[in-house]
């Protein structure tokens, strides 16, 4: 738990100089992996790059589906 916690604060501010509005939610999507798949994303900037454009798609998939109901 410890490490998850250590592993939370690096990730997000690698995250946040990108994505400030959104690193926290980013970081908690990525905090579901195991310690040793975030261990290789923070050694491997295209992989890290990789995940968090996933996250964001799929925020951004989610915001459509809100904004869609929102207005149905």
């Amino acid at each position: 738990m410890e490490q998850k916690q250590m592993l939370g604060e690096v990730i997000y501010l690698k995250i946040a100089p990108a994505q400030p509005e959104l690193a926290g939610k980013i970081t908690g999507m990525l905090l579901e992996m195991d310690n040793q798949e975030l261990i290789h994303l923070l050694e491997t900037p295209d992989a890290m790059n990789g995940k968090v454009n996933e996250a964001l798609a799929v925020l951004h998939e989610y915001a459509q589906k809100d904004e869609a109901a929102a207005n149905a």
